[in-house]
């Protein structure tokens, strides 16, 4: 992966794609798909410190051990719900947490010992039975039954003869011996230390997502969450924001810092942390053209807590993305970041979580694109520079089309120049991003 990030001057290392974010005072780009959603979980089954990728639609139960109309996939529900104008995000990348003190679950059936698969407390509800048959003589059926459900089913004759499947690994040796069913016990799901998601941001570095959900409530987590995200976005190129709770100021265009929970119509509250799931995955679902100003959370009755006009105004001002609901209907608020310093570099505008979609799909689209298809290949001439504007011009009109961007000058707002480096180019873009119509106001003149 060629290296990236931004820039403030030309003094970079490697070879890469570098990015300067300001406020504005023959080779063709495509519009990269957003909607892949990073989370760290702790889990009661599947495979642990590694990152499995669950597209939408995806049976969850090999990694999660339970189907997604259980309470324990209620994350994976909220995450790929979507909304009322946009599309679920189409991939989960899933990482289970590491944990002291897990351990598998177990029975013994001398000779045979059933090992649940994973270690975690769903292991303690599978049974397995042991029937003996008349034919073939000497046989038997051994069962794996997961909640009453039969997984898996085989005829053996010997511990040897049995094959593992997805819920149970099976040791010892000899005949097998009938039993009306015996249930693994000793499963267990551990605890998580802080230190886990360390290991967490190490292996999804290298992945590209667009949202990153931390749902718990540690400040020391939250603190290093935080920092990997800027760092991501600041060093390694993959243009991203961290959806979070709790925070206390993190002040950053990279942040969406979800400020209450929301009530589902099943009774279900969830808390602001666990409102994070459907944030998280409605900011990646939605396109650098949609704004979730306004928008419904699906099934959600109610907000916890309900908050008055003033606390309303105060959340804004701090830079919470929170919740409204009118009679039975849950909405987002105000569509925003966690950035309320402004710079002359980094101004208002990136408050808004559709400028950001914006910027990070361009960043992301020009960085892999480049990558692929200019650096290392295109001459540093004037005929290659050209090669580069041409490209960029076609990508922003496109954008334009799609209600990106507007007022685009393609003229004037896509310079490329020789860079200070003899092997750089420095390309400079304007663009104007299109807002959503967000505040309206009515005069009335009654006569």
């Amino acid at each position: 992966m060629a290296a990236g990030g931004t820039f403030t001057v030309q003094n970079k290392t490697r070879p890469g794609i570098y990015f300067r974010f300001r406020s504005q005072n023959g080779q063709s780009l495509a519009i990269g798909d957003r909607g892949i959603v990073a989370i760290p979980e702790a889990l009661s089954w599947g495979p642990t410190a590694q990152v499995i990728e669950l597209d939408s639609g995806a049976d969850p139960v090999p990694f999660t051990g339970y189907d997604l109309t259980a309470a324990q996939s209620r994350f994976l529900n909220e995450i790929f719900k979507g909304s009322n104008r946009t599309a679920p995000p189409r991939k989960v990348l899933l990482y289970r947490l590491s944990a002291s003190g897990s351990a598998k679950a177990s029975a013994l059936i001398d000779p045979l010992t059933a090992t649940a698969k994973y270690a975690g407390i769903r292991g303690n509800d599978i049974t397995v039975i042991v029937t003996a048959l008349s034919s073939p003589e000497d046989s038997f059926e051994v069962s794996t039954v997961v909640d009453g459900e039969v997984k898996d089913t085989q005829t053996a004759q010997t511990v040897e003869d049995l094959i593992a499947n997805d819920w149970v690994e099976w040791s010892g040796t000899g005949k097998l011996t009938a039993t009306i069913g015996a249930t693994l016990t000793g499963g267990a799901d551990g605890t998580v230390a802080p230190s886990a998601y360390s290991a967490f941001v190490t292996a999804i570095e290298p992945y590209k997502f667009d949202s990153l959900i931390y749902d718990g409530t540690d400040s020391t987590v939250r603190d290093a969450m935080e920092r990997f995200i800027k760092r991501v976005n600041t060093e390694t190129g993959t243009f991203c924001q961290l959806v979070e709770s709790g925070a206390s100021g993190p002040d950053s265009r990279f942040i969406i810092n979800v400020g209450n929970g929301v009530v589902l119509s099943d009774g279900t509250t969830l808390t602001a942390a666990q409102t994070c799931w459907w944030a998280g995955g409605v900011a990646s679902g939605a396109t650098y053209a949609e704004d979730l100003t306004n928008a419904v959370y699906p099934n959600a009755v109610d907000v916890s807590p309900r908050l008055t006009h003033s606390q309303y105004v105060e959340a804004i001002n701090k830079g919470q993305f929170v919740f409204n609901v009118d009679d039975g209907t849950v909405r987002v608020e105000y569509d925003l970041d966690s950035l309320t310093t402004f710079t002359t570099d980094i101004g208002e505008v990136y408050r808004y979580n559709r400028t950001m979609r914006l910027c990070n799909t361009i960043a992301n689209d020009l960085r892999a694109q480049f990558a692929q298809n200019f650096m290392g290949i295109v001459d540093n001439t004037e005929d290659g520079r050209r090669q580069y504007k041409s490209a960029i011009v076609k990508y922003l009109t496109q954008l334009q089309a799609s209600g990106g961007i507007q007022n685009f000058d393609a003229e004037n707002d896509v310079i490329v120049e020789k860079g200070e480096a003899k092997d750089a180019v420095l390309i400079t873009l304007a663009i104007e991003a299109v807002g959503s119509t967000n505040k309206i106001y009515i005069t009335l003149e009654v006569a």
